[in-house]
């Protein structure tokens, strides 16, 4: 600013009018960076006619596009719009391709605000290929960034991530610091949206300090804005209320009207949240009129919700539904689909308060229709947070189908999202199908429903009765395909039951004289007493139990599972006897004596063996009461096939050498397993065991097709952060000479003669990624394997080594899977259970 001051007045004594212009256009963007619009709007205004006045068009250009920059930062969009179109042509005219490719970005960056993405995607990819054809870096990495916004507003974040992560090495590479903080905070905003607030905050943390040294105020107060969000819903509301007031006075001071309105909004959320509904209107208020002024539909769509949410609190139903019905078809109109299914979600429950459950059932399904769509444009790694934190729809679903006698119905849709989360995770692991002309298959329908996707968002974005018809045509095409997909292909039926299937045809899975209880954790909803949901299944009966749960329960299921996972692990007992009389005793007349249980755990409840509960009334654990064991899920692949001559010849794999060079030998050697081995190769006439350097990968692969029974004494890494110690990918198996099995080809091997697949390896069933002891196990069964055994937590080496060997008798004396492992581990019951308990059978027990 110094040095153009100085220039001003020898410009203008030696009659330079052009170089007069420039100099003013530069006062102006030294004003319009520091937060100053109205000093700079004044600058470029001088020096608009001079550059008319000498000729200069491509001054006059650049100055018209910096006053539509001007007008779209202080929320004037159409004003913007204005000045932009006209700087448009005259780049062109003059070939200035680097002031074409700002001013579409520009253009690109208004109609996004606006809620016209379809328009703004326009633009910036008319820009992209000018930028890189002119080499300004620093601009492509900025229209990268601006089309990930788009992408992230429309309910897109893995596209959008994908565009935010080409800009952010782009900008550190051309060194643009402003930008590389802009793009953090994006990258930020998007973990956030789905679910990952501490991810999101990581990024917020490295631009705040970028965005302060270069002195980027707008970019300041928006992280500022974005950290007080994650404190907001980590649930510290005064840590994220200092955040939102430091950021008020810098959005007043730069005039951004869109950013002070969201802001104003995000307070209002917070008093909100405190109990305090008339200062929250008050906030909320202030912001309704200044997006209705700047034009965001969106937030202004936002803040409507944010206002009948209030009104609902205050007793106001219909008042509430009056503001959730503005909002509703705003939020279709600029496609907002995760917005939609939140009023859809809320209109739900006010119909549901005001005794209209009907109504009610038909929000909350639409609602969670949305979200299981959402859900299925993430990346694999993604859904599982994503489906978390939208998990309230579906139980207030659950919970309002079983208070109206609607068990089956309600069933059908816990099941649903159980069999979602097991299907997330076989495609997060990139699992196989064996059948080629299955995976085929599945790839042309996924392909199809992109395609259907598609059509869906133009439909929103764009409506009219052809493109209605159209997009009703083809959907009704591709769900005609799926049952003939099923029948054809069994191995996809998971993958492709979008829908609830008939529940008869399920319950016929169900092993016969066998009880099915598949409890469903109703907790941590505001709107909804904590609650379980205990469904009780035989093949022809289902009945539904719902508990009332103290608000701790999620506290007691953790300190139970660190009590049972530790060899020093204390009261145990009475944490057990607490958790059977909330979770057995309701129901235990329900349970014919001494007739198997099988399990379907989800949630918190993977992480604890229903076995270890005990009955203080008798003194005993369930697993004394009952044959346990567990399913992934009820599907109707899983019915029983005819039973198989059971030879129990068994393939063992032992101890793995040498370890790799990271391993500690002390911790890392298997010697039980070796144990287990002999006792096998004894035992069971026929048997093969591979011990240490014998134990190879190629082995595994060529002889596990040829056994009934597979024994794996080697190490597996179900971390998905991968394990350091042991060199070792997430979903890998160790092998010889440290070679490592990915269990995503578990499909290839040819097991479908397999009955049981023994992974003796270290924390197999831990609840990883979502899906607990039933992830693993629903590798391996879709691999063909009826019956996996794995461990919940590593036991003692020799103790295991004891146990197996034990369950390995039972099964040659001609028990089942089931009454095999439950003798086993009666044998050690009067020890403490972190001994006994973590073995898990999990799928066909008989």
């Amino acid at each position: 600013m110094k040095y153009f001051n100085q220039a001003l007045p020898v410009l203008r004594e030696v009659g330079d009018r052009g170089g007069e212009a420039t100099t003013l256009t530069n006062i102006g963007t030294v004003y319009q960076g520091i937060g100053k619009p109205e000093e700079a709007l004044k600058y470029f205004n001088q020096a608009l006619p001079i550059s008319h006045e000498v000729g200069d068009r491509g001054g006059e250009s650049r100055t018209l596009n910096n006053i539509g920059a001007v007008y779209s930062g202080i929320g004037k969009p159409e004003e913007a719009l204005k000045y932009f179109n006209q700087a448009l042509p005259i780049s062109r005219a003059v070939g200035d391709r680097g002031g074409e490719s700002t001013i579409l970005n520009n253009i690109g960056f208004v109609y996004g605000g606006i809620g016209k993405p379809e328009d703004a995607l326009k633009y910036f990819n008319q820009a992209l290929p000018v930028l890189r054809e002119v080499g300004d870096r620093a601009m492509e990495a900025m229209t990268l960034n601006n089309i990930g916004e788009v992408y992230r507003g429309i309910g897109k974040p893995e596209d959008a991530l994908k565009y935010f992560n080409q800009a952010l090495p782009i900008l550190r590479t051309v060194g643009d610091r402003a930008m590389e903080a802009t793009t953090l905070n994006n990258i930020g905003e998007v973990y956030r949206g789905i679910g990952k607030p501490e991810d999101a905050l990581k990024y917020y943390i490295q631009a705040l300090p970028i965005l302060q040294a270069v002195g980027y105020r707008g970019g300041e107060s928006s992280t500022l804005n974005n950290i007080g969000l994650v404190y907001q819903e980590k649930g510290e509301p005064e840590e994220a209320l200092k955040y939102f007031n430091q950021a008020l006075p810098i959005l007043r001071a730069v005039g951004d009207r869109r950013v002070e309105a969201i802001t104003l909004n995000n307070k209002g959320t917070v008093y909100q949240g405190k109990g305090e509904p008339e200062e929250a209107l008050k906030f909320f208020n202030q912001a309704l009129l200044i997006l209705r002024e700047v034009g965001d539909r969106r937030v202004e769509a936002t803040t409507l919700n944010n206002i009948g949410a209030v009104s609902r609190d205050k007793g106001k139903p219909e008042e509430a539904l009056k503001y959730y019905n503005q909002a509703l078809p705003i939020l279709r109109a600029v496609g907002d689909r995760s917005g939609e299914a939140a009023i859809l979600n809320n209109i739900g429950f006010v119909y549901r308060d005001t005794n209209q459950p009907t109504n009610a059932i038909t929000k909350f399904e639409a609602s969670a229709e949305i979200k299981l769509s959402l859900r299925g444009a993430l990346t694999r790694e993604n859904r599982a947070a994503f489906i978390n934190a939208n998990r309230g729809t579906a139980i207030a679903l659950i919970d309002l189908l079983i208070r109206q006698k609607q068990p089956e119905k309600a069933y059908q849709w816990a099941n649903r999202f159980t069999t979602f989360n097991l299907a997330d995770y076989n495609l997060l692991i990139n699992a196989k199908v064996a059948n080629p002309e299955a995976q085929k298959a599945l790839d042309n329908w996924n392909a199809q429903n992109q395609e259907l996707d598609r059509a869906r968002q133009d439909l929103q974005n764009n409506y009219s009765e052809a493109k209605s018809k159209q997009f009703r045509d083809l959907e009704q095409q591709i769900n005609q395909k799926r049952e003939p997909l099923i029948n054809q292909y069994s191995e996809l039926a998971d993958l492709l039951e979008t829908r609830p299937t008939d529940l008869a045809q399920l319950q016929k899975s169900i092993p016969p004289n066998t009880t099915l209880l598949h409890p469903i954790l109703l907790t941590n909803l505001k709107d909804i007493p904590n609650t379980v949901a205990i469904f009780r299944l035989t093949r022809t009966s289902l009945t539904v139990t719902q508990i009332p749960l103290p608000e701790d329960f999620n506290q007691i299921l953790q300190a139970y599972a660190k009590q049972l996972s530790s060899r020093l692990g204390l009261g145990y007992q009475s944490t057990g006897s607490q958790l059977y009389d909330l979770l057995i005793r309701p129901i235990e007349n329900q349970l014919p004596p001494n007739q198997p249980l099988a399990i379907i755990a989800t949630g918190a409840l993977q992480t604890i063996p229903f076995e270890t509960l005990r009955d203080k009334q008798t003194n005993q654990y369930l697993l004394e009461k009952y044959p346990i064991h567990y399913l992934t899920r009820l599907s109707k692949i899983q019915a029983n096939p005819a039973p198989t001559p059971q030879t129990n010849r068994i393939l063992a794999i032992a101890n793995p050498k040498p370890l790799p060079p990271t391993a500690d030998p002390q911790t890392s050697d298997l010697k039980g397993t070796e144990t287990e081995a002999d006792h096998i190769q004894q035992t069971f006439p026929g048997s093969q065991t591979y011990k240490n350097q014998q134990a190879t990968l190629d082995a595994f692969k060529t002889q596990s097709p040829r056994f009934p029974i597979l024994h794996l004494g080697t190490h597996g890494c179900f971390n998905p952060k991968g394990c350091p110690k042991l060199d070792m990918e997430p979903n890998t198996l160790l092998f010889a000479n440290n070679q490592k099995y990915n269990i995503a080809d578990a499909a290839l091997l040819g097991l479908q003669n397999t009955q049981l697949i023994v992974i003796a390896a270290c924390e197999t069933a831990q609840n990883v990624d979502g899906v607990g002891l039933a992830g693993l196990a629903y590798i391996w069964e879709r691999a063909g394997a009826k019956t996996t055994l794995a461990s919940l937590w590593t036991a003692p080496d020799e103790v295991s080594a004891k146990i197996m060997t034990q369950f390995y008798n039972n099964l040659k004396q001609g028990m089942n899977k089931i009454e095999a492992l439950r003798q086993a581990k009666l044998k050690y019951k009067d020890q403490h259970p972190y001994f006994w308990s973590p073995f898990i059978l999990i799928g066909d027990g008989q």
